[in-house]
């Protein structure tokens, strides 16, 4: 091979490379191992994981997984297959694409979804970008300080190198203007507490902008939807539709506005049509081909690796039903709000959100040492108690926590020193 390619030895190969950041000393390799060495290596590494009860949020829920999803989806013509642009021998997979378009338009109550983004931060700032692309000649944007930091912090990164001009503020309404293409803000604040959102659709189109929602997907089942609230365009993280924590991803962001707005969504589209015969079938729309040549004047282009995550989605929805989704959120309220009244009875622990609505996730003032708190929580075998930037701590509980788990957190609270 290196006389096919005219090189003398390797190291030829690495000419170009400064000697001062070439390796010197040997590498510290392991003997080569047999297939049945190998697995039992990695059993042994394995079992040096510590499996914690995860008792936090913050955009990452600890939610069951059906165990048809992951069988489903491994599947080699799921597993293997690349972006679908020959229609006609990829119908399977842009029915299934086309199919989570349209749970995504349920569950948001916008009229078009796009399959998808790579996770929820990506996709909030990619409703930001769409909203200078429709409003034109405004590149302000306003992002409320209630979203999750992850999701700030993306936006933040994806606004400066797209030129526009971003505002973060807990007054988005004060900051509106005629310059003002879009706003941001959550249905869920950052601390778990349902945002009362009535009136800011109104104002936000008098002065010309367009409304976006950042939505958990999961809890769309129970509360009211973006549409509800009057919002032009809704984005997420699909991470609560059944899909694993796994360390941070892959997840799925998604991304779904109103009718008049489609022709800026980014990502790809999948729309329903007739073949020569009548045939109901299914094709990428509303994506021209010079998109992917237009450089910084295109709509992002998002790919294959997110059409796997899709499909993760359609199966827990097809699974779980409304009923289903219903009662995920039903049996993740109970949990909560039973953790919350514990943990308040211990005398621990303060309320500053009295009274403000909440569902699976919850914050609290602790009278004690976060760290000291938290320590004890991971010595008893329980990721909880999340440090947030104004000095309280998050809680969250899934239906995958009964009472028991509940109970034997709040016994590691009551046995704290005081």
């Amino acid at each position: 091979m290196l006389d096919r390619i005219g090189v003398g030895s390797l190291a030829d190969l690495y000419s170009d490379v400064p000697d001062k950041f070439k390796f010197k000393g040997e590498f510290d390799l392991p003997s080569a191992m047999s297939e049945q060495e190998v697995r039992d290596h990695f059993e042994e590494l394995g079992r040096k994981n510590v499996q914690l009860k995860v008792f936090v949020g913050q955009g990452a829920y600890d939610h069951y997984v059906p165990s048809v999803i992951p069988y489903i989806t491994s599947r080699s013509e799921f597993l293997t297959s690349y972006t679908p642009y020959q229609s006609e021998i990829s119908q399977g997979t842009l029915r299934y694409i086309f199919e989570y378009q349209s749970m995504v338009c349920r569950l948001t109550g916008m009229d078009v979804s796009n399959a998808s983004m790579y996770d929820g931060p990506s996709a909030a700032a990619e409703a930001l970008r769409m909203t200078v692309a429709c409003t034109r000649k405004r590149s302000k944007v306003i992002a409320s300080t209630a979203l999750l930091p992850n999701v700030r912090e993306v936006v933040r990164t994806y606004m400066k190198y797209a030129g526009m001009q971003l505002v973060e503020t807990d007054d988005v309404l004060g900051e509106l203007g005629p310059d003002v293409a879009g706003v941001l803000v959550p249905e869920i604040c950052k601390h778990g507490y349902i945002k009362d959102l009535s009136g800011y659709a109104d104002k936000i189109h008098e002065a010309g902008a367009l409304m976006a929602v950042y939505c958990d997907p999961s809890t769309l089942a129970v509360i009211k939807s973006p549409a509800e609230w009057g919002a032009d365009i809704a984005a997420g993280d699909g991470q609560s539709l059944g899909m694993p924590l796994n360390y941070g991803g892959p997840y799925a962001g998604f991304l779904a506005c109103k009718n008049e707005y489609m022709r800026k969504l980014p990502g790809r589209i999948v729309g329903q049509t007739t073949d020569a015969e009548g045939r109901r079938c299914f094709v990428l729309t509303l994506q021209a081909r010079e998109q992917h040549i237009r450089r910084e004047k295109a709509t992002s282009n998002i790919c294959s690796n997110e059409s796997l995550m899709a499909l993760w989605s359609t199966v827990y929805l097809s699974l779980m039903g409304p009923e289903g989704l219903r009662r995920v959120n039903e049996l993740s309220s109970e949990g909560a709000h039973y953790l919350h009244d514990e943990l308040i009875g211990t005398g621990l622990f303060t309320d500053t959100h009295e009274g403000r609505p909440f569902l699976k996730e919850f914050c609290l003032k602790p009278c004690m040492d976060a760290s000291v708190l938290q320590k004890a929580l991971l010595d008893g075998g329980y990721f909880a108690a999340l440090r947030l930037d104004n000095g309280e701590v998050s809680f969250c509980v899934t239906e995958k926590h009964g009472k028991d788990e509940i109970d034997g957190l709040v016994k590691i609270v009551k046995e704290l020193p005081r």
